[in-house]
């Protein structure tokens, strides 16, 4: 039988216009290949599910291409796929182990999205931000803010939103532990990833506060110094740009926040699951013992609507379906500005998360840790 083709790909049509066909790369990072699948051959991927022989394969390859030599295709089209760890084999399995290794042996958590969401240079890299967010940032914050919701889209695409989020801080956040809760894009459901590895950017060295760490490094729910934080964009953006306001050396709590998928799919609440229960209420009686020492940043995106994410249909805002996929986004948030985790979260269950909301975890988590906090658009 043939390996089967690695369900934790991405898959996207070919950027380039003199190279049609099928665009594959590792969103995991175990790998460092981008291929692109030529358009004769992207049905012949379907014979990688594990039920299938190379005789399929050739047999698939006879009826695409009207030829009846094609072993040599054959051959090329498995040793490549197997080469760049796009297949479920040994090849694969060291690849992840050695990757994962590197991260867990490595002192600090290295910037994944350098040189791509933003500048290396740190001078380059700091005159985008104050294009960005203006001279005097944080000049505009009031007293009693516990936290922010900052997307985590590409600062490039999404600079006025987290100008307007993080605009509301001002100078009496600095010396506070931020409690980064972002969602974990590749992570396990029901768990929460932890690292004690400093956040570096070009801007400096994020440290990370240990001694909440070890104690939320003892639930059950936790993944401690989990893969999933070397490759994560949502934490790292908003690194970034508190780094920006308060200098490097901040203190941070890093946590990941797993999709609460049996919950989705199969009803009843997050915490019916034990180890998410017993995470919850731990975090909770940390957020009310060291109350004003902490502030806590929600690294999440909302509705993922159109043609992109599955849609049959074209999304422009405030146009046609966005009609009311505006009207529910709308709902959602004055259910997490009332502070009812209830409220929001049985309007995520609804059709399965049919908005795919891509920070339904970290806002609940949220509203769960900190009951008593109230916001506003």
């Amino acid at each position: 039988m043939l390996a089967r083709l690695r369900y934790n790909l991405d898959f996207m049509p070919s950027p380039v216009p003199d190279q049609p066909g099928l665009l594959v790369r590792d969103s995991y990072k175990y790998s460092d290949v981008t291929l692109i699948i030529p358009p004769v051959l992207v049905e012949t991927l379907q014979c990688f599910d594990g039920q299938h022989s190379e005789l399929d394969l050739r047999s698939e390859l006879v009826r695409l291409t009207g030829q009846l030599q094609v072993s040599d295709i054959a051959n090329n089209l498995v040793d490549t796929l197997s080469r760049s760890g796009f297949l479920e084999n040994q090849v694969f399995e060291e690849l992840r182990a050695a990757r994962e290794r590197e991260f867990a042996e490595s002192p600090i958590r290295e910037p994944a999205h350098i040189g791509t969401a933003y500048p290396v240079e740190p001078e380059e890299l700091r005159a985008v931000m104050r294009e960005y967010m203006g001279e005097n940032a944080a000049s505009n914050g009031t007293g009693g803010l516990r936290g922010i919701a900052a997307p985590h889209v590409s600062p490039e695409g999404g600079w006025q939103s987290y100008r307007a989020a993080y605009r509301n801080l001002n100078a009496t956040h600095r010396e506070r532990t931020f409690v980064i809760l972002g969602t974990s894009h590749y992570g396990q459901p029901e768990r929460f990833g932890l690292t004690r590895k400093s956040y570096v950017t070009p801007l400096g060295e994020a440290r990370v506060n240990e001694r909440l760490f070890a104690e939320l490094s003892s639930q059950p729910a936790a993944i401690l110094e989990d893969y999933c934080h070397s490759i994560e964009h949502s934490i790292e953006f908003q690194v970034l740009f508190l780094q920006w306001l308060y200098g490097p050396e901040i203190s941070i709590l890093p946590v990941l926040c797993g999709s609460f998928a049996q919950s989705i799919y199969h009803g009843g609440m997050p915490e019916d699951d034990e180890g998410v229960k017993s995470f919850l209420a731990t975090l909770g009686g940390i957020a009310a013992r060291e109350s004003d020492r902490l502030f806590w940043v929600l690294g999440v995106d909302m509705a993922h609507m159109g043609r992109r994410y599955g849609d049959a249909f074209v999304a422009t805002a405030d146009r046609g379906e966005m009609t009311e996929v505006g009207a529910r986004d709308a709902k959602r948030i004055a259910a997490m500005g009332n502070g009812s985790a209830d409220d929001f979260w049985n309007q995520v269950q609804e059709n399965h998360d049919d908005l795919k909301w891509c920070g339904s975890s970290p806002i609940y988590t949220f509203l769960r840790a900190v009951p008593e906090a109230r916001g506003h658009p």
